[in-house]
C-alpha cells in the first residue's frame, strides 16, 4: 500500500482540520502537491489489485467447470473472521470521522480497535488453515483445496500490508495532532474498505460454489 507522506505546515497556522483536500473548508489554497498525490497512488495501487483479485476469481470459477473439482466445507471460522474484519473497518471510519472532528483521543482509539480486530482476522484464517489440514485438506489436495489456500494466502498477505500501514499512522497518531493526520486515517482506512469489500466477494464466492 503507498505510504503517505504530509508536508509540514508553514508558520502562521490555523487551518482547519479539511486542509488535505479531504472535503474540508478553509485553507485549500495552501494544499502542497504531495496530497494528491498520495490519494492517486493509493486509487491506482487498488486499481491494480482489483484487476489481480478479478482474474484469480475468474480462473476460480473457470477451474470448478472440471470434473475433478471438489467443493471444500468451509470452515465455520471463517463467518468469524468475516465479522472481525467487518468490525475493524468500521472501527477505522470511525477514526476517519475523529480526524475530521480534530478528536486525537478517538482516532487514535479507532486505530487501536480497528488494527486489533485485523490482526484477530489474520489469526483466524490461520486457525481456519489449522482446521482445513486437520480434514485432511492441503495446498496439494486437490483444485479446490488449492485455489482456497491461494485466495485466502492472498488477501492475507494484502492485509498485512494494511497492517504495516496502519502500525505507521498509530505511531503518527500517538505524537501528532489529528489535524495532521488526517489524510493518512482516511487512506489506510480507505484501504482496509477495499481489502473488506474484496473479502466479501471471495467468501461469497466460495459459499456459493
Amino acid at each position: 500500500m503507498p505510504q503517505v507522506k504530509e508536508p509540514a505546515r508553514r508558520g502562521g497556522e490555523g487551518h482547519p482540520p479539511g486542509r488535505d483536500g479531504g472535503g474540508g473548508g478553509g485553507g485549500g489554497g495552501s494544499e502542497a502537491f504531495p496530497v494528491p498525490t498520495a490519494r492517486l497512488g493509493l486509487w491506482l495501487f487498488l486499481a491494480v489489485a482489483t484487476v489481480l483479485f478479478s482474474a484469480l476469481m475468474s480462473a476460480y470459477i473457470i477451474r470448478m467447470g472440471y470434473p475433478d473439482w471438489q467443493p471444500l466445507p468451509e470452515p465455520g471460522l471463517l463467518w468469524v473472521n468475516t465479522g472481525l474484519l467487518l468490525f475493524a473497518s468500521g472501527a477505522l471510519q470511525r477514526a476517519v470521522r475523529a480526524a475530521r472532528r480534530g478528536d486525537g483521543r478517538g482516532v487514535r482509539q479507532g486505530l487501536a480497535l480497528g488494527g486489533g480486530l485485523g490482526a484477530l482476522f489474520l489469526l483466524g484464517q490461520l486457525a481456519a488453515w489449522r482446521e482445513l489440514a486437520a480434514l485432511g485438506y492441503f495446498v496439494a489436495q486437490g483444485p479446490a483445496s488449492s485455489f482456497f489456500y491461494l485466495i485466502t494466502a492472498l488477501h492475507g498477505l494484502h492485509l498485512v500490508g494494511g497492517l504495516v500501514a496502519w502500525g505507521r499512522v498509530t505511531a503518527r497518531a500517538r505524537r501528532e495532532e489529528a489535524a495532521r493526520v488526517r489524510l493518512a486515517v482516511e487512506l489506510t482506512a480507505l484501504y482496509w474498505h477495499f481489502l473488506l469489500v474484496v473479502w466479501l466477494v471471495l467468501f461469497g464466492l466460495m459459499l456459493v460454489t
